[in-house]
């Protein structure tokens, strides 16, 4: 039996680069494996974050996700790790019917200033389908071990 798999999964979404960026690279897959798609910063000049400052970052492009869809925006480990930096919202949605310019929040968590450079990967994205939830209304709910146990009732 093969342990390869192969991912056939292949959603088309439109991608339109924004006045004044011809030639700077769009979000592209860094290896055949990779989940997220690299996201470059589309900057004339640094732009530093100082420790506990939040910046958006443009990226220079803007989207079209399907219906049914969104694009989710995620840190990169490697600028999380080494320099604190992340974003606020842990992970940003690109909603399917928004057309402006994919822009990143991005926070320093560090002790340090961080500069952004133009072309700089500052996130990953990933595009999820997005099931509709429909509300069932009841009067109760099915009981489970758990039960009501909120934050760290399973002890870890």
């Amino acid at each position: 039996m093969s342990t390869t798999s192969t991912n056939t999964s292949i959603v088309p979404c439109q991608i339109k680069r924004l006045a004044g960026n011809a030639d700077s690279p769009l979000p592209a897959y860094q290896s055949e494996h990779a989940a997220g798609m690299d996201v470059h910063a589309f900057l004339s000049e640094n732009v530093t974050i100082e420790p506990g400052k939040i910046v958006l970052v443009p990226t220079g492009f803007a989207i079209a996700v399907p219906e049914g869809y969104e694009a989710q925006l995620r840190p990169r480990s490697g600028l999380a790790c080494k320099f604190g930096v992340t974003l606020p919202n842990c992970t940003g949605t690109i909603d399917a019917d928004y057309r402006g310019e994919v822009k990143v929040a991005l926070i320093n968590l560090g002790e340090s200033p961080f500069t952004v450079e133009p072309g700089m990967r500052i996130c990953q994205m990933i595009v999820k389908e997005v099931p509709k939830c429909v509300w069932q209304e009841v009067d109760e709910l099915s009981d489970t071990v758990r039960g009501s146990g909120g934050f760290g009732h399973t002890g870890h």
